[in-house]
């Protein structure tokens, strides 16, 4: 694998620090891993329809919560990939809300949406596996941003963090 440190303020715009600033871990693969099963923990420890209410409303369920976090990362990997090819076009942000809305993802088993993170978690890691030396650096341009492949991967587990943070402290 590439090295893998994490990125350097200015890899990414300001705002994704309080995603790669919750990080205490700097073994990459190894900490993917863990928030598979950590997820798949918490997950089990509910009881059974715990994951298709709000904890208030207006807000997501757990289940929705869980397809945003799948979506984000798909995104993030997407946008990684084309900056570490040499896209040199600008990619566009997405509006959260519409995507959790459209997905229906209330109507989606649970144990679909945990089968869809770790198949989307392995799939992070072989593609980072496969990328050449030298290309986690190059900078691209998402949503009117400068940011880099390195960034990308290192958000989608600080994501994954503030969201798993909300589920153990609101439902």
């Amino acid at each position: 694998m590439n090295t893998f440190e994490l990125p350097k303020k200015g890899d990414y715009p300001g705002f994704y620090e309080s995603y790669i600033s919750k990080i205490q871990y700097d073994n990459y693969p190894d900490l993917i891993k863990s928030q598979i099963k950590e997820l798949k923990d918490l997950f089990s420890s509910k009881p059974e329809g715990w994951d298709s209410i709000a904890y208030e409303e207006g807000k997501w369920t757990p289940k929705e919560v869980l397809g945003h976090v799948i979506d984000t990362e798909r995104i993030m990997t997407f946008r990684a990939l084309c900056f570490a090819r040499g896209e040199k076009k600008a990619l566009p942000g997405f509006d959260q809300d519409p995507y959790v809305l459209n997905a229906r993802f209330g109507q989606v088993p649970i144990s679909n949406l945990l089968e869809d993170f770790e198949a989307q978690r392995k799939a992070l890691l072989t593609l980072i596996r496969t990328l050449p030396d030298g290309v986690l650096d190059l900078v691209g341009n998402a949503n009117g941003n400068p940011i880099t492949p390195r960034a990308l991967f290192w958000i989608i587990p600080g994501h994954f963090i503030h969201h798993l943070n909300i589920f153990k402290e609101r439902y």
